[in-house]
């Protein structure tokens, strides 16, 4: 295992920090820009755009370990207009062996049709702000303002709204009709229908993040998430016997789909890693839990950062860490302190469990 930084359209000045926080890899999302599309639009890529972007980020010493890959609306689009869907899954796989052209050689994606619900920010340690969830609180209100929208690590928690939900093709719960959990089985199995046959003829790995937050029995606003609990994870692995369907696997989500995750995620993380199909790690904690928790620095969240290591350890993981939703503060704007504090953090606590090298 090793640490990795995800990076949303990261420039020089960013990439150059990394390298100098002793980054050596990275996961990045090129969301929202044309550097990697075909001529006109974003949403088809350009393998030769593609390939030079990732040797400009190999420029700097790092090596591209994840690229994201933008379902957009598919997913929704899939129940209310299949027609679209396919012509959108087949711009999908196309990008997949694109991917492959330019020497990259793990996609990540996510199947969220709405935003990442959040319900409000929490006080944290030295006046940060914890963003959270609490089913008590919701209102639509507050969820159009605290979201996280899109797949890519936010640049601060209020830039969540209509612009950056056209991006990624999510919109409001209530904008939307219900989604049943068999509805939501069906568009994800739609989806991977599509993707894993073109991963496996490009010798590309696909990492699925699971449904953010996890949602009460019945769903939220008529939406359910069905890959919002071991057992839905399990079902998501079983929908492909390919090697390369697997999980981005968030460990502050997951710790989310329990009321006492210090009690089950060290087993939880043991058996996925086992399977070989985490291809990459968010590496976060959380203090509380199901239906009511907020997210806070790796080293004050309930789970043992330290014993999860060991955790992935035991079950074979070997890929890399990636520090994820970090508070909020007006003294840290971007968040750039507060991520070189969760990297060094993961690096102090890999090497403490006698699992990093230096390569």
């Amino acid at each position: 295992m090793y640490i990795s930084e995800q990076l949303l359209n990261p420039d020089e000045r960013r990439l150059r920090l990394s390298t100098q926080l002793g980054v050596q890899n990275v996961v990045l999302d090129n969301r929202g820009t044309e550097l990697v599309s075909a001529a006109g639009g974003v949403n088809a890529w350009d393998a030769g755009r593609l390939r030079r972007y990732r040797e400009w980020i190999e420029a700097f010493g790092l090596k591209l370990d994840v690229f994201a890959l933008d379902v957009g609306s598919i997913l929704l689009d899939s129940l209310v207009d299949l027609d679209s869907a396919r012509r959108q899954r087949d711009v999908l796989a196309q990008n997949v062996q694109k991917a492959a052209d330019a020497g990259i050689t793990c996609l990540k994606y996510n199947v969220q049709m709405v935003g990442i619900t959040r319900t409000g920010l929490k006080p944290g340690r030295g006046g940060a702000r914890n963003s959270g969830f609490v089913l008590t609180e919701y209102s639509p209100e507050d969820d159009s303002k605290h979201s996280y929208w899109g797949v890519g690590y936010p640049s601060n928690q209020e830039e969540g709204g209509s612009a950056s939900a056209m991006l990624c093709g999510q919109k409001m719960a209530r904008e939307v009709p219900p989604v049943s959990a068999q509805a939501g089985w069906d568009a994800i199995e739609f989806l991977v229908e599509g993707l894993v046959p073109a991963a496996d003829a490009a010798g590309v790995r696909l990492a699925c993040h699971p449904h953010d937050p996890a949602y009460p029995i019945g769903g939220l606003n008529g939406i359910e998430h069905v890959v919002g609990s071991a057992d839905g994870l399990r079902r998501f692995l079983s929908l492909s016997s390919s090697p390369n369907h697997g999980l981005n696997f968030c460990q502050g989500t997951v710790a989310e789909m329990f009321k006492e995750p210090a009690k089950h995620m060290n087993a939880v993380i043991e058996e996925f890693a086992a399977t070989g199909r985490i291809f990459m790690v968010h590496f976060r904690n959380i203090r509380g839990g199901y239906l009511d928790f907020q997210e806070v620095f790796p080293d004050e969240g309930d789970v043992d950062m330290l014993q999860a290591i060991k955790a992935y350890q035991r079950g074979g993981y070997a890929g890399p860490l990636c520090p994820d939703h970090v508070p909020v503060s007006d003294i840290d704007e971007g968040r750039e302190r507060f991520m070189a504090f969760a990297l060094g953090y993961t690096r102090g606590l890999l090497q403490a469990a006698g699992v990093w090298s230096v390569r």
